[in-house]
């Protein structure tokens, strides 16, 4: 089966032309194309990314099915529950949006997989997240400790279509608790879901699992017509994920 190769500018194929598992990339759909802000917008908007590895074309996919994490499946595990209260009570954390977008990428960048060789973030990706986020597109969740920036993720947002990207961290968990504070905050907002884009164990851990694609085609075509959420993280929104105790 021929791959279809894009010109910058070109339309996207339709994502149900993707691969299908008889094919030896499952949920490759196009090749080529250009990463500006523009083809970033037109692929999110139909359920699409781009993913490839250093030496290879822009490779966009649209894999079937779907790993998503609906925010009210989102598996709050014991250790977890007790790293995010520790989190919280300490006066010296912070968890912050939109403060340091260039720093969490390039961590990101850096940080290892296992069972990954290299990064997929190459510098070309970098600069057209970076690009992303200053349209107002691509974002950042970071968790700070005593000033420094121990651990975050960055994502995309168009209106309320939540795409997750990748994390890092310098500190055991907080990567989790930052994936937690994006996901009290896309539940204050009304958000249901966010685009884990592949089935991961550490991902199904957490509570994400995979729908169909076109289901969730459908969801991101209705949930990128509405309004944005505001970038900005309230700690009351921990309330979601941690209940306030009742006064004795």
């Amino acid at each position: 089966m021929n791959l279809p190769w894009l010109d910058p500018g070109d339309p996207f194929p339709d994502p149900a032309l993707a691969w299908d598992a008889s094919q030896p990339a499952p949920g490759l759909l196009a090749a080529g194309g250009a990463l500006d802000t523009g083809s970033l917008l037109r692929a999110y908007s139909a359920g699409i990314f781009p993913w490839f590895s250093e030496g290879q074309p822009i490779l966009w996919w649209s894999t079937d099915p779907r790993m998503v994490l609906f925010t009210g499946e989102f598996k709050l595990h014991r250790s977890l529950r007790r790293t995010l209260a520790r989190f919280c009570a300490d006066p010296r954390c912070e968890l912050r949006m939109d403060t340091a977008f260039d720093e969490v990428i390039h961590a990101c960048s850096l940080s290892e997989r296992p069972g990954q060789t290299g990064t997929w973030i190459l510098p070309q990706m970098v600069k057209a997240y970076e690009a992303f986020h200053r349209a107002g597109y691509a974002h950042s969740v970071e968790a700070w400790i005593d000033g420094r920036l121990a651990g975050g993720l960055y994502c995309v947002c168009i209106g309320q279509a939540v795409f997750g990207e990748s994390m890092f961290t310098r500190t055991p968990d907080i990567s989790k608790v930052a994936l937690a504070g994006l996901t009290a905050f896309c539940g204050h907002y009304g958000i249901d879901v966010i685009d884990c884009q592949q089935n991961t164990q550490h991902l199904a851990s957490l509570g994400a699992r995979e729908i169909a694609r076109a289901d969730f085609v459908a969801q991101v075509a209705q949930n990128a017509k509405k309004p944005s959420p505001r970038w900005r993280f309230d700690p009351v929104y921990w309330n979601r994920l941690l209940p306030p105790k009742p006064p004795a």
